[in-house]
């Protein structure tokens, strides 16, 4: 059994409201993270294995933490409960915490937690995460359940939070049987061709102004809380970006080169205006049916991110969903082009901390924690 409302309340029991710390593991977005829960006056807990993490911090003292927690292995973060209670720490969840505790021992972890981590089971598998997209009224690549029925590209990923890693194209059950990893779990998914647009969005569930998403079903008539969009981006990918001045595939697979799909970097995008009300709808459909999940379920809290493809009809295909943080926010510290229309200088790292701000001055954070 996962952690409940009632162990969260009496945590939360214990805690002084007024002296919150924001713990973050030292990777992925935490930089943002930190730097944004300093701007809005929070005292910072960085948490690492490793000396070399306090030294690179150490370079941007704007989001150095003010303590530090450091572990030998991060499995050892189990072990810390009481301690990190003791300091009033509420943990920012992020791919690399995630990925480096493992979904089960994360949604485990007896520490106060902003989000939803119930929704980050969703996001472990990629079968939930499709059926959760679809009945939420986006249309996602087709799967491909038998590899044998590989009959054009597809692509193949692996769960998991791990950066693109792994991921490769095939173009027939040879290239599969040749690339892929069995010991692994694994998705089929068509390629389809199109553009790449990684869509930050923001849910608050404390706040009744701006673009409200309306409830269905059981929430039905409802208005459960604001929509924002925070941020774009695409994602630099070493080295399937660079294959195309080698030749075609076929070339490539005759020097034994296979394209890989590791992130390296990611650059901001603003999407044409005339997208952006499918981008909202999109998203609303997918926060909206979130409290539809499971009988009780308490929904988005927060950050997360639709990841799609729009083809040359403008059609929009979303092939995954990160239902937090992702490190594709992080050219975006000083604001973008979207959240700075509401108030400059906000980054989706800000935005949590504000977040948790509002909650402590109006009593409410049993609602955006778990």
């Amino acid at each position: 059994m996962g952690i409940t409302e009632a162990d969260l309340r009496w945590w939360l029991s214990g805690y002084n409201p007024n002296n919150i710390m924001i713990g973050v593991v030292a990777s992925h977005s935490a930089l943002q993270i930190l730097h944004g829960a300093k701007k809005e006056g929070f005292k910072t807990l960085g948490i690492a294995v490793g000396a070399d993490k306090r030294r690179l911090y150490s370079a941007f003292p704007g989001s150095e933490p003010d303590e530090w927690l450091m572990l030998d292995d991060y499995q050892d973060l189990k072990n810390q409960e009481d301690w990190l209670k003791k300091k009033n720490v509420v943990i920012i969840p992020h791919g690399s915490l995630v990925e480096y505790l493992g979904a089960d021992t994360f949604s485990k972890l007896e520490v106060p937690t902003f989000g939803n981590r119930e929704i980050l089971r969703w996001e472990s598998s990629r079968e939930k995460q499709r059926i959760w997209l679809e009945d939420a009224g986006c249309t996602t690549p087709k799967v491909i359940r038998d590899p044998r029925d590989i009959d054009s590209p597809v692509i193949v990923k692996y769960a998991g939070a791990k950066g693109g890693r792994g991921y490769f194209i095939a173009r027939d059950y040879r290239d599969f049987r040749r690339n892929v990893n069995l010991d692994h779990e694994f998705t089929i998914q068509e390629y389809v061709l199109g553009c790449r647009y990684y869509l930050h969005f923001f849910f608050d569930p404390l706040a009744e102004d701006g673009y409200q998403v309306h409830g269905i079903k059981s929430h039905a008539g409802r208005n459960l809380g604001r929509l924002e969009l925070m941020s774009m981006d695409r994602r630099d990918e070493s080295n399937v970006d660079e294959f195309y001045k080698l030749g075609s595939l076929r070339d490539l697979r005759e020097m034994s080169l296979e394209p890989s799909f590791v992130v390296t970097g990611n650059m901001p995008v603003v999407l044409r205006e005339s997208l952006l009300p499918e981008a909202f709808r999109l998203a609303e459909g997918v926060v909206a049916h979130s409290f539809e999940l499971e009988e009780g379920a308490r929904g988005m809290i927060g950050a997360f991110c639709l990841e799609t493809i729009v083809t040359d009809k403008l059609e929009f295909r979303v092939f995954e969903i990160s239902a937090r943080i992702v490190a594709g926010s992080n050219p975006f510290v000083s604001g973008s082009s979207y959240s700075d229309i509401n108030e400059s200088g906000m980054s989706t790292g800000r935005r949590i901390a504000r977040c948790i701000k509002k909650a402590i001055e109006t009593s409410e954070l049993d609602r955006i924690l778990s």
